[in-house]
């Protein structure tokens, strides 16, 4: 009786306010829920007060699928969590994800659950249950809208099923979702996306089923995560020098890349480019054009020490490069999971679980690129690996993943739905649910053991803290790299007056210091001497550095609190008067043959050094060697500090009143020396076409 006066009261609030008449009439996935516990004189067997209604009937779900009651749920949950999960603020909240981690767990094992209507509304009811979880809170959703999630209870729900989303980019992928919608998940597109999944899942198991390399799948057991190049509209080329081959490119996530040339008839026995061994590879996207040009930006550079020149595959399309950046995403996936793997000896099933992932990602990288109409997507931001290789601090989320990857409990024998349900499932055990099978461990999961997923029933594990953390800081790169863009001028004239006044503070101290070099004002010059000698000769040069950046930090701090709060200083620089087309070119042709000119400089100097070290003009390599000798014994046999202060008392009284005339006198003959010292002889031997030919032929 005191359930039914509850649920009375609870029912006559939201009709009078017109909420539940609207949402009956709408005919939401809640509204028969309503009235069958309405209806029910058993009602208050699956009825929790702590809950709000819309968290109760997701509840009510769960104790379906799990066979059991919403009582009986809670009973469990009092015996299996710990105190700080079970505090009273959070307990509503702690306890849905509970019943909805397990549901998920067991349901996720069932074949095809995916296309099942019934469980993808499931998991978006959680999460609309999940933001308003206890009874206080249930006004906080309009009943009137078509409901809608937000990306913390999407990060929150949506890893449970890992085919679903990964803690690390599931931030991206909601953002993917929801830019046609304001921030806000809707189930139209949510339940569009799960249509793309199950599409992904289909053709990559039918490719893998195939005759595709079926000859290397049987000795390495690979599954092919992505073909192309079977189509005469989308060819696929290998570029080798001036010559160009249109084949068929797969790509497998155990070891490798595979490209089978097209002859006549048929293809080529495949090309491999190792993605699994640590070769030192480089992947990075290339140009490519006829007879070996440079023009189009569709194609994709793979690199090893394994071979001898690079391999080019090029992606031709008639707009845009997505079709390149979707491979070259995928590629790199691959790879940087092996190089996670190497690099933190990952083996057994953990080595299993992190391939899982990356196909997941994959998979969830097909889905959104069949139904996303936007050629913005950045795929590398929606898979785990490449992610973690682009975040600042990435290395440090990947060192998170392997130490839970090796410290996690294994749960042998039992599955984690009817274990306690206190964790989420693992990449791995939903891999292996939809047919993806990883070395022997996948085989028989129940003998080697089942991971437990990344999120924990009311805890912010170590990736999630990680992520956050990574994330954040990727927020101030990305701010930083605005104002990068923003400062940004077009034209060589334009950038080098902006460098002139960057480089004004920096051009008035050399002027002052060769003003003390040349002696133009005695006394500063001499003062300058004095006291540098001193500070030289009593050994306080490094506390003098030591005091300059203490006064520069300082400045920075004074500088700080008194502009806390005004707009920054901009810099005010002329502009150039604009230059016409033709005197831009002249402007370059004459920066390249200045660099031209500086080259070649730099070039006699080493060639007159090396004549000195052969003693291809004995006299001046005698003078050499002799100033060598002299200046090895006064550094072995005087003290360092007299050292410097001679250099010193040298340098900046070498134009003093005393000294000048000996000075130009000692220039002079230093430059008549050196342009006395002949250059080593140089010979330049031409390499004909054929000769490269037969290079690259080898």
């Amino acid at each position: 009786m005191a359930f039914a006066s509850r649920t009375r009261n609870m029912f006559e609030a939201l009709v009078s306010e017109g909420s539940l008449n609207r949402l009956l009439r709408r005919r939401s996935s809640f509204a028969e829920e309503f009235e069958e516990l309405e209806r029910s004189p058993s009602a208050g067997n699956n009825w929790i007060p702590e809950l709000s209604p819309l968290a109760n009937i997701v509840v009510r779900r769960c104790s379906k699928i799990l066979g059991t009651t919403s009582i009986e749920l809670q009973e469990s949950f009092n015996a299996e969590a710990s105190d700080s999960i079970k505090q009273k603020l959070w307990y509503a909240r702690n306890f849905l994800e509970f019943c909805c981690f397990r549901t998920l767990a067991l349901s996720a094992q069932v074949i095809g659950h995916l296309a099942d209507k019934k469980f993808r509304r499931l998991t978006f009811d959680m999460m609309v249950a999940w933001e308003s979880p206890t009874a206080s809170s249930q006004s906080l959703i309009n009943l009137d809208d078509d409901l809608s999630v937000g990306m913390e209870a999407f990060s929150r729900i949506a890893p449970a099923v890992p085919i679903i989303a990964n803690v690390i980019i599931c931030e991206n992928l909601f953002e993917v979702l929801t830019v046609s919608t304001g921030g806000r998940l809707h189930f139209s597109v949510y339940d569009k996306y799960l249509n793309g999944l199950e599409r992904a899942i289909k053709k990559m198991k039918r490719q893998s089923e195939s005759s595709l390399l079926s000859a290397i799948r049987s000795s390495r057991g690979e599954n092919i995560l992505e073909v192309d190049g079977t189509v005469t509209t989308q060819p696929v080329f290998e570029h080798v020098g001036i010559s160009t081959w249109p084949g068929k490119l797969m790509n497998t996530e155990n070891h490798a890349l595979y490209f089978e040339a097209l002859r006549v008839v048929s293809y080529d026995k495949p090309k491999i480019y190792d993605l699994s061994d640590d070769l030192k590879q480089i992947v990075k996207p290339e140009l490519t054009g006829p007879w070996g040009t440079r023009l189009f930006d569709k194609a994709v550079l793979y690199k090893s020490i394994s071979l001898s020149e690079p391999a080019i595959i090029g992606f031709p399309e008639l707009k845009g490069h997505t079709r390149r950046d979707y491979w070259l995403a995928i590629i790199r996936e691959v790879l940087y999971v092996h190089r996670f793997i190497n690099k933190f000896n990952i083996i057994g099933i953990e080595k299993d679980d992190a391939l899982s992932k990356a196909v997941l990602g994959i998979l969830r990288v097909q889905a959104v690129q069949e139904i996303s109409s936007s050629s913005s997507v950045r795929f590398e931001s929606l898979l785990v690996f490449n992610l973690c290789d682009q975040l600042p601090g990435g290395d440090l989320v990947l060192e998170t993943l392997a130490n839970m990857s090796s410290s996690r409990e294994l749960d042998r024998g039992k599955n984690v739905a009817t274990s306690g349900g206190m964790y989420s499932i693992s990449a791995l055990t939903m891999a292996s649910n939809l047919g993806f099978m990883f070395g022997s461990s996948s085989n028989n999961p129940s003998e080697a053991g089942l991971l437990v997923g990344e999120l924990a029933v009311g805890e912010i594990s170590l990736m999630e803290r990680a992520i956050k953390e990574s994330r954040e800081n990727y927020k101030k790169v990305v701010l930083a790299q605005e104002t990068v863009d923003g400062v940004k001028v077009d034209g060589i004239d334009t950038n080098v007056a902006v460098m002139k006044e960057l480089l004004l503070p920096v051009m008035e101290l050399g002027k002052l210091l060769l003003s003390l070099v040349y002696w133009d004002d005695h006394l500063k010059s001499f003062l300058f001497c004095s006291i540098f000698t001193y500070i030289i000769f009593r050994g306080w040069v490094g506390y003098t550095f030591a005091s300059a950046l203490l006064l520069i930090a300082i400045f920075m701090a004074v500088t700080r609190f008194c502009n806390q709060g005004r707009p920054l200083a901009e810099i005010k620089v002329k502009a150039p008067p604009p230059m016409t087309t033709m005197e831009q070119l002249l402007a370059v042709q004459n920066a390249i043959s200045q660099a031209e000119q500086v080259i070649q400089d730099g070039n006699i100097a080493l060639l007159k050094f090396r004549a000195l070290l052969l003693s291809i003009f004995p006299q001046a390599s005698e003078k050499l060697a002799a100033a060598l000798v002299l200046t090895a014994l006064s550094l072995a046999l005087v003290p360092s500090k007299y050292v410097v202060m001679a250099v010193f008392l040298e340098t900046f009284t070498r134009y003093s009143p005393l000294r000048k005339a000996s000075t130009e006198r000692w220039m002079r003959r230093q430059r008549e020396w050196w342009f006395s010292i002949p250059a080593a002889p140089v010979v330049l031997e031409i390499q004909s076409q054929r000769e490269k030919e037969d290079k690259k032929r080898k």
